[in-house]
């Protein structure tokens, strides 16, 4: 992966940083602002839970809810431990550098079911230590099942990737996405019991074919996934489609009425519902012509709305589907 796309990986989830990196020296000056980031402080209000370990943080978010946080690695993914009282949830399983199976099996004696948010290889690093696996049935799920080589994915070790050292066993050289086995695939409304707590799956494609939003009507809780999380959208991949992913924030903007919280996979896990709207409003600005366009390197591109909150898009540099009002 050249310089330039590796930069494009550490804009994508930054809060409020756009970096700009045109040489190895910039990329670690780089690098090295955003670790001093940390702690961020929207962590301070939340409860955190002892957890002996030099790769996640835990805290608790709402009563039966863990955000499992990977706070030293440039993706800042955030996975959650729904709980109730007969079984549970693992939204997400991380990038598959700690194990997240050794945090789940000390938080909980309940049988757990992995559901992952999408598709893409930071959200099912871990799956392949997990028996029962449920997802979306989509081409693009199914063919994720197979992991990612080396080749693909050694760049989410290395230096330029990480706020301390991974952990033991874990390098460059031979970090790997590992093949998982989906042991049952769901559509859209699917609804999953745990006994006190029933959650709805939502799919919003646009990010990914397979993206989906999950929600607890009773809670008032929405997991985005990466439909929404605070810093720039990473709209990059190829199979990212534009317009779908519009229709989908205009059905989460649908779906939030009574939504107290969202908890997105990346960043910081709890966020105003509000924030929905004005990312759809920004959105449709950019779709207009009216967002600023600055460029990336390696075939992409950044558009930054400025308002009272500001928005921005990481997207591949080729013209845009433009709306005329």
């Amino acid at each position: 992966m050249r310089l330039g796309l590796m930069i494009v990986v550490i804009l994508m989830h930054l809060n409020c940083a756009f970096i700009h990196a045109e040489s190895p020296s910039d990329s670690a000056q780089s690098m090295a602002g955003f670790c001093k980031k940390y702690p961020r402080t929207e962590y301070a209000s939340l409860k955190r839970i002892a957890y002996d370990s030099n790769w996640f943080e835990l805290y608790e978010v709402a009563k039966g809810v863990t955000a499992i946080y990977e706070p030293h690695q440039w993706q800042e993914v955030v996975s959650y431990l729904i709980e109730g009282n007969d079984s549970a949830i693992l939204f997400d399983t991380g990038n598959g550098i700690g194990d997240i199976k050794a945090v789940v099996d000390k938080l909980t004696d309940k049988p757990v079911q992995v559901l992952n948010s999408h598709g893409h290889f930071d959200h099912v690093g871990g799956n392949y230590a997990f028996s029962s696996v449920i997802a979306m049935d989509t081409d693009f799920s199914k063919g994720r099942q197979k992991g990612q080589p080396n080749k693909v994915i050694s760049l989410e070790v290395s230096k330029d990737a990480l706020c301390r050292v991974a952990p033991k066993g874990v390098t460059e050289a031979n970090h790997i996405g590992r093949p998982y086995s989906v042991s049952q695939f769901i559509h859209d409304g699917h609804t999953i019991e745990l006994g006190d707590r029933t959650l709805e799956v939502l799919l919003v494609p646009g990010h990914t074919p397979d993206a989906i939003a999950l929600i607890d009507r009773q809670a008032g809780l929405m997991w985005t996934g990466d439909s929404y999380y605070s810093g720039p959208i990473w709209l990059y991949a190829p199979e990212t489609d534009l317009m779908l992913y519009r229709k989908s924030l205009e059905r989460l903007i649908a779906e939030s009425e009574g939504i107290k919280a969202l908890l997105p996979a990346h960043n910081t896990p709890w966020v105003n519902p509000d924030v929905l709207v004005d990312t759809l409003k920004g959105f449709d600005l950019m779709l207009l012509g009216k967002a600023k366009k600055v460029g990336q390197g390696d075939g992409t591109v950044e558009y930054v709305v400025e308002g009272e909150q500001r928005f921005s898009f990481l997207m591949r540099d080729e013209p845009l589907p433009y709306r005329s009002k």
